[in-house]
């Protein structure tokens, strides 16, 4: 499997969530939508095996690779959620960012090779990006509705939909908090000590904690919505930097373990 052969396997793969999605909004029958939109991980998780396969390691090196994988997550997230809520709106949201992602590695592809440095061969490499894959997916699905509701919904807010809103938010903080434990172990494991505070380190602790007080105001405060949206909106702010925005901060230049995948 070679990194030009995404678009025969992205093509179908998107066609099938947007036949999902269309499904979806237009209330066909719910194994038609859901069994479509299946198919279409299928077809793209394929791609990603035979890079697993090609590259003789996860591809999960440089930031076009984890681009896969959350344009893998987004769409799995969209129909567990649809699956368990049926919220149609979200498989076409998760859907058209899967497609966005899928286009920015489609048209501007980076260099993959087999390399993998030491720290990255590690049991706990692949269990760690996987689970924070599938976080920043929830956690994006959260923030979507969060948008929705401060800013296009023109009613008063309901309850059932920051019910939505805090289960998103649970399933992503959980996936969350693995991540952390599993970094932690890897970090043991990689260079001696759990934690050192390093600049993603310290973005991830601040991102969740922000997390957390989204879920202690839903719980101490559930009749001021509007304030704990802005929190999540701010939190998920945090979680892009402490994704990618941390690369271009100069005091992970040259000193943060982290910056490997720029290399």
């Amino acid at each position: 499997m070679e990194w030009s052969d995404l678009i025969y396997f992205a093509l179908p793969a998107v066609l099938f969530w947007s036949m999902g999605a269309y499904g979806a909004w237009k209330e066909k029958p719910f194994t038609w939508t859901v069994g479509l939109t299946w198919v279409g991980l299928i077809i793209f998780g394929c791609f990603i095996g035979g890079m697993w396969c090609s590259l003789e390691r996860p591809p999960m090196r440089t930031m076009g690779e984890t681009r896969l994988w959350y344009s893998f997550f987004l769409p799995l997230a969209g129909v567990i959620t649809y699956m368990r809520w049926r919220y149609k709106w979200i498989l076409t949201f998760s859907t058209l960012l899967s497609a966005v992602f899928l286009c920015i590695n489609i048209f501007r592809p980076e260099i993959h090779n087999k390399t993998l440095m030491p720290a990255l061969q590690s049991p706990w490499f692949a269990p760690h990006v996987i689970v924070y894959m599938f976080a920043y997916a929830m956690l994006g699905a959260a923030t979507v509705l969060a948008v929705y509701l401060l800013w296009i919904k023109k009613n008063e807010i309901e309850n059932r939909e920051m019910e939505l809103s805090d289960n998103l938010v649970y399933v992503g903080v959980s996936f969350m908090t693995f991540g952390l434990l599993t970094g932690a172990l890897w970090a043991k494991e990689a260079w001696g000590h759990y934690w050192a505070w390093d600049p993603k380190e310290t973005w991830a602790a601040v991102t969740w904690f922000c997390y957390l007080v989204y879920i202690h105001l839903r719980i101490a405060q559930p009749q001021k919505p509007k304030i704990s949206l802005y929190i999540l909106l701010l939190a998920f702010l945090l979680l892009q930097m402490c994704w990618w925005g941390i690369n271009y901060l100069p005091s992970a230049q040259g000193s943060s373990v982290h910056t490997y995948s720029l290399s």
